[in-house]
């Protein structure tokens, strides 16, 4: 049983991971340093990783379980942006994606409604899945979030619901997906759609106008554990079918040790709930 697996090892996040077939414990020898090196090429070539039965099945079950007993105290939020996680430009022309906002809703747990001692933040905050993110991207160093609310939240999209088109604010996004839908739910997305200085508008502007034939996806079960360039590829997720919510931890890393974002940006992403929990500290100091 999973209780008994988590005193096995003394990074206990780790005896939630299939480590037989994903040894991310050891990256500098045998297979482990093969594996890796499979992993940086596939961040390389495609722009993303993805782990399926990263999780043992036990596992899965029991962080679902987890998810499921926190998300009734989760806010429902009515996403309202633009592709790039900003307000409209009103000087920006009408065929420009700058000045077409997008919206979709979703049951949202941000990090404070999610507490340490659960097994989800535990994997989050394990030292060695995040030298192994760190590693998969080849970056120097690399963080969790320091943000109270960004670092590591739960999303659930209920049946007939989506996630609308956009960029990440990180370059590299982490997802757990701890339920898949029962249909739908797909996970669809444009990789390396644009760059620091470049953006492919031909390509995001059929994306947007709903031609997903030039989008990538692939199906992912439940304990699915995927890196992809969030930050520069578009991406989104296709309506949910069926009965079954899709549920998925999302884990946000930075390069900056500190990084937090700002009291505008977080009342823009988690609305009402975290918009009294900013204005109340500001008028008790």
């Amino acid at each position: 049983m999973l209780t008994n697996t988590l005193c096995e090892h003394p990074d206990m996040a780790l005896n939630l991971i299939d480590l037989k077939r994903y040894p991310i414990e050891c990256l500098d020898h045998g297979e482990g340093a093969v594996f890796l090196a499979q992993c940086q090429q596939q961040i390389i070539d495609n722009g993303w990783c993805s782990f399926e039965e990263f999780l043992h099945p036990d596992a899965v079950t029991a962080l679902t379980n987890e998810a499921t007993h926190l998300l009734p105290t989760a806010d429902t939020l009515t996403i309202k942006r633009t592709i790039y996680n900003a307000e409209p430009d009103p000087l920006a022309p009408t065929d420009d994606p700058k000045s077409k906002q997008l919206v979709h809703k979703a049951v949202q747990l941000a990090n404070d409604q999610i507490p340490m001692s659960t097994m989800v933040q535990q994997l989050y905050q394990s030292k060695i899945l995040t030298e192994f993110v760190r590693r998969v991207q080849n970056k120097q160093q690399l963080y969790r979030c320091a943000d109270e609310f960004q670092a590591l939240n739960i999303v659930a999209l209920q049946p007939d619901n989506w996630h609308a088109w956009h960029y990440d604010t990180v370059e590299c996004t982490v997802t757990l997906l701890l339920q898949a839908a029962q249909s739908g739910g797909e996970f669809a997305f444009l990789p390396n759609s644009r760059t620091d200085d470049t953006e492919d508008r031909e390509l995001v502007d059929q994306v947007i106008a709903g031609d997903l034939s030039q989008a990538q996806s692939f199906s992912r079960g439940a304990g699915t554990f995927t890196l992809f360039r969030g930050g520069y590829s578009l991406h989104g997720v296709t309506k949910v079918e069926g009965s079954i919510p899709r549920v998925t931890a999302i884990f946000t890393y930075d390069e900056q040790p500190d990084r937090v974002l700002s009291d505008e940006v977080n009342v823009q992403i988690y609305g009402p709930r975290v918009q009294k929990i900013l204005s109340e500290r500001k008028l008790a100091q």
